[in-house]
């Protein structure tokens, strides 16, 4: 029997529960606490869940009184950058989800704690763990491409807007951008080494979700639908990067990487009006060069696999606190996602190409 790893959970919604269901699997994890803002809710989510033993809590600093070796925190978006916060601060490493949080200074400054305490922030960003991103990101890395000088990625939805939470500004912070365009740009960043961002030139609009016709929740929906943007790297790169959650169309395209020497494309699975971003797995990976001077293309063999990439996530988290590793996904990395989504909403609203300012940590 190995030491037992104490976690709490911080917020109760829909996407704690996928935690708890992960966290039950591994040998020699407790439950302790949860933590909810809305009286009673954490009580509620520990009886649902058949947490014995485990302590209901309305105030999260109540929560990280206890002894905990971590906390997953499920907060809507706005709540991340003080829980985070104040979870570091009590000596807990932290399973975050995504998007990181709703401003770059905000980013920056759950990282700077981090580093102070010596505590882990770890950004949950699960299709990582699908083995084929993992090919994605060594012809990459292997030089297969050459030098990579443009990529595309994004995704869009026929129809496929969430509600509640996610759809009003002062808590989610930001719409399709920060719930599901964060995933295609970490599939991008995280493939070509998270460069250093300078300058983003961006557009969003929510047509759809301020519609009644399209959105039961239309005059309560004040975040993006829609967002396209160019995004500058240091050594001479750039990003197209478009996210939709709704649209007249059937795809915004696959996800291509353009190399001196070879090119990539990729698509995601699955099919329907919720598919279509980068939020699930790779469906197809293909690559085009030229041999013997002739243009070929060939398609690269998927890793069938059965990887259940929440449950990937949440083990790798659970290690890194046992064995005292590194973050699986750190802060300071997923820092560089964050500033561009900041950049996107801010050149958005100038209506022109802002800079991005990311200081040394």
């Amino acid at each position: 029997m190995g030491k037992t790893i104490r976690i709490g959970i911080i917020g109760s919604g829909g996407i704690a529960g996928e935690h708890v269901k992960h966290y039950k699997k591994i040998e020699d994890v407790e439950i302790v606490g949860v933590a909810d803002i809305m009286p009673g809710r954490a009580e509620q989510f520990i009886e649902r869940w058949g947490l014995e033993g485990t302590v209901g809590f309305d105030d999260h600093r109540k929560l990280l009184e206890l002894d905990l070796d971590g906390v997953s925190i499920c907060t809507p978006n706005v709540a991340h950058y003080t829980t985070t916060k104040d979870a570091l601060s009590a000596g807990k490493h932290v399973m975050l989800e995504k998007p990181m949080s709703v401003t770059l200074d905000e980013a920056i400054e759950m990282v700077q704690v981090s580093k102070q305490t010596g505590k882990m922030l770890n950004v949950g960003f699960q299709p990582r763990y699908d083995p084929n991103m993992g090919i994605i990101q060594q012809l990459i890395q292997n030089g297969e491409l050459g030098k990579v000088y443009y990529v595309e990625t994004g995704g869009g939805r026929r129809r496929g807007m969430p509600g509640g939470t996610f759809v009003r500004q002062e808590i989610a912070g930001a719409g399709a951008m920060a719930d599901i365009g964060c995933y295609s740009l970490d599939l991008a960043l995280n493939a070509l080494g998270y460069p250093k961002p300078l300058t983003v030139s961006a557009y969003t609009s929510n047509y759809f979700g301020t519609n009644p016709k399209y959105h039961k929740e239309a005059s309560a929906f004040d975040v993006e639908d829609f967002g396209v943007a160019i995004i500058r790297f240091e050594g001479d790169l750039v990003l197209n990067f478009k996210t939709a959650w709704a649209m007249h169309m059937d795809t915004l395209g696959a996800t291509m990487f353009l190399g001196t020497d070879a090119g990539m494309k990729i698509t995601p699975a699955g099919t329907g009006p919720w598919s279509g971003v980068w939020d699930g797995r790779v469906g197809s990976i293909s690559l085009f060069h030229d041999i013997q001077g002739h243009h070929t293309e060939s398609g690269i063999p998927l890793i069938q696999h059965q990887v259940n990439v929440f449950e990937e996530k949440i083990k790798d988290f659970v290690d890194a606190v046992r064995e005292g590793k590194p973050a699986p996904i750190p802060g300071e990395q997923i820092l560089r996602n964050q500033a561009i989504l900041d950049g996107i909403l801010r050149s958005s609203l100038a209506k022109k190409e802002v800079e991005i300012e990311i200081p040394e940590l």
